[in-house]
């Protein structure tokens, strides 16, 4: 199989839903988000396997204070920019506020256009036992979907912030009623945000499903980041549970530093980084001039 139509001459395996359900307690899910070509495609290199075109682009991307003004026009957007360039990692897009939340058949409808116009192989959505039949009408349409539970940020304001879920006895049977609810709905995996590590472990012992954690603990069948936060390019707020695997933002804060003094000394362009001298022999005075 070719990743994404592309016409390359390497064949890849694409990472199906099938495939990310089998493993299920074997080998750990490794998903990211991402926004845009140029990421997937290092993401991809790098071996990540899904992606996730997440309603975070409000935040990470577009500046918000929260995930809530994003729409289905603009993650589609993005979930193409993405697709082209994720040839091998599954991508999954985040269905956003009040796309699914109305109905069932809006949920349908949304999902649908976020397969037909997004390029999404798969979509997620927040919620627990109250939007189970969500899901499954959306599974019904023969469109594979990814449960979210724990900490839900489309829910941010009646959750009375970016809180974790499940740390009471009650609460915690709340999100692992949520998990069963959402599993025998139909979806192939689930994610599991904020809550403690052994309730994520229990729920991850409970379902049939794979789960992926994001501040849920290393008992998960895997777990998802910000791409932004793995890199440490996202500055104004750092999670807790989110390992910045490098500093990619010093690196580029520090190159651009370096391309500003070069452009004032006039160091940058240099002779390699440029075109060879005008060779028709006419003096550039005369060019100037509009002498022929």
């Amino acid at each position: 199989m070719y990743g994404n139509g592309q016409g390359s001459a390497a064949p890849v395996r694409k990472v199906t839903v099938p495939a990310l359900r089998s493993r299920k307690g074997a080998k750990p899910i490794a998903m990211v988000t991402a926004y845009d070509v140029t990421m997937a495609r290092l993401l991809d290199e790098g071996g990540v396997d899904a992606m996730l075109v997440g309603d975070s682009l409000g935040m990470v991307v577009q500046g918000h204070a929260t995930t809530l003004p994003v729409t289905v026009d603009e993650i589609c957007y993005h979930g193409r920019a993405v697709a082209r360039g994720a040839r091998r990692a599954h991508v999954v897009g985040d269905m956003p506020f009040m796309s699914f939340q109305v109905s069932p058949a809006q949920a349908v409808e949304n999902a649908g256009k976020m397969m037909k116009e997004g390029a999404f192989e798969s979509v997620k959505l927040e919620g627990g036992e109250e939007f189970a039949e969500h899901v499954r009408r959306i599974v019904a349409a023969g469109i594979p979907v990814m449960g979210h539970v724990g900490l839900m940020p489309q829910s941010v304001h009646a959750m009375g912030g970016f809180r974790v879920q499940g740390k009471g006895v009650d609460d915690a049977r709340r999100v692992l009623d949520d998990a069963r609810a959402i599993e025998d709905a139909g979806a192939f995996a689930l994610v599991l945000e904020a809550i403690p590590p052994d309730l994520a472990a229990e729920i991850t012992a409970t379902v049939s499903i794979p789960t992926i954690g994001i501040g849920a603990g290393a008992g998960c069948d895997g777990q998802v980041l910000v791409c932004y936060d793995l890199l440490g390019m996202f500055r104004d707020f750092a999670p807790r549970f989110a390992k910045r695997f490098a500093e990619v933002g010093n690196t580029i804060v520090e190159a651009t530093q370096q391309y500003v003094a070069e452009v004032g000394e006039r160091s940058f362009p240099a002779d390699e980084h440029t075109f060879k001298p005008n060779g028709f022999g006419v003096p550039v005075a005369d060019i100037a001039g509009g002498t022929q």
